[in-house]
C-alpha cells in the first residue's frame, strides 16, 4: 500500500477523533475509508470469482489445444511430411 495514502488516512482519522463525537467519527471514518479503498483499485469477491472461473476455463482450453497440436505434429511426423528435404 502507498505509505503516503496510509499516513493521510491516519492523520485524518486522528483529526476527526479530536474534533467530533463518536457517531460523527464513525460516520466520517467510514466515508474516509471508503474513499481510500476506492483509490486502491480493488475488486469485489464476486468479480474475482468470475475472473477466476474465466481463467480456469481458458487454461483448460489451452491444455486441450496443446494436446491436439501435439497429436497433429506426431501424425505429421509419422507421415513423413514433417521432414525437411
Amino acid at each position: 500500500m502507498n505509505d503516503k495514502l496510509l499516513g493521510d488516512i491516519a492523520a485524518r482519522l486522528a483529526q476527526l477523533a479530536a474534533n467530533n463525537p463518536a457517531r460523527e467519527f464513525e460516520k466520517n471514518s467510514r466515508a474516509l475509508l471508503g474513499t481510500a479503498f476506492a483509490k486502491l483499485d480493488l475488486v469485489t469477491r464476486e468479480e474475482f470469482d468470475v475472473q477466476s472461473d474465466v481463467l480456469a476455463r481458458a487454461r483448460a482450453r489451452v491444455a486441450e489445444l496443446e494436446s491436439r497440436v501435439d497429436e497433429l505434429e506426431a501424425k505429421l511426423a509419422q507421415s513423413g511430411r514433417g521432414k525437411t528435404p
